[in-house]
């Protein structure tokens, strides 16, 4: 058995979409998207602008939207812990900098959830858990980035947890090409599905018609 053969016999399952989904759309601010940040990445841009439909497709459907944003408090940064030890260029998003606000394409309305988080996964540290469970969600949709870091973070503790986990390809982005299309593929093989945006839409769509 070659090596593809071997991977598809035990991984690649398709989970599919659940009846009751949510979307989440992580850490889509300023300081991934603004020329100059130490955060800067070209693939989160285009994932920023692949996004609103997404999120727009969310609200007609009338399903919960959660933001996620991460946030230090300076100037000593204890909340960010090991994790700014080890990449020190998330200072950039300490409470009040023009680099934690969120995007505009895609800013929370008034009314939605948003989250603040100083860890990869949504989940840790987060009531994420708890308002999927009062939503009574099945599904969790993800957007955001980085696709290397808090997206496959958020994936593999959404399966965890219990959750349908569906990776909207297009609405994720990283700072290189080679982690975001590895992690992608790692996501579809092991956590959840991986789809394209526009199979995303169509199932919001059919919910709002169903």
């Amino acid at each position: 058995m070659d090596v593809s053969e071997n991977y598809r016999s035990v991984f690649d399952n398709r989970i599919g979409f659940g009846r009751r989904p949510a979307l989440v759309v992580v850490d889509f601010v300023k300081g991934y998207v603004t020329p100059g940040s130490p955060l800067f990445a070209e693939g989160v841009v285009r994932a920023v602008a692949e996004t609103p439909p997404l999120i727009a497709a969310a609200r007609a459907a009338q399903i919960p939207v959660i933001f996620t944003e991460v946030k230090y408090t300076a100037p000593h940064f204890l909340d960010g812990g090991i994790w700014l030890k080890k990449v020190p260029s998330l200072q950039a998003l300490a409470a009040g900098s023009l680099y934690a606000e969120f995007c505009d394409e895609i800013a929370p309305l008034a009314g939605e959830v948003v989250l603040t988080k100083q860890y990869a996964s949504a989940f840790f540290g987060t009531s994420l858990a708890s308002i999927l469970v009062a939503a009574e969600a099945d599904t969790l949709l993800i957007a955001g980035c980085s696709t290397s870091g808090c997206i496959r973070a958020t994936a593999v503790d959404a399966m965890q947890h219990g959750y349908r986990t569906i990776v909207v390809r297009e609405c994720v982005g990283d700072r290189h090409p080679a982690p975001h299309e590895a992690n992608l593929f790692d996501i579809n093989a092991k956590y959840g599905d991986v789809v394209d945006r526009a199979e995303a839409i169509d199932y919001l769509e059919r919910l709002v018609q169903s």
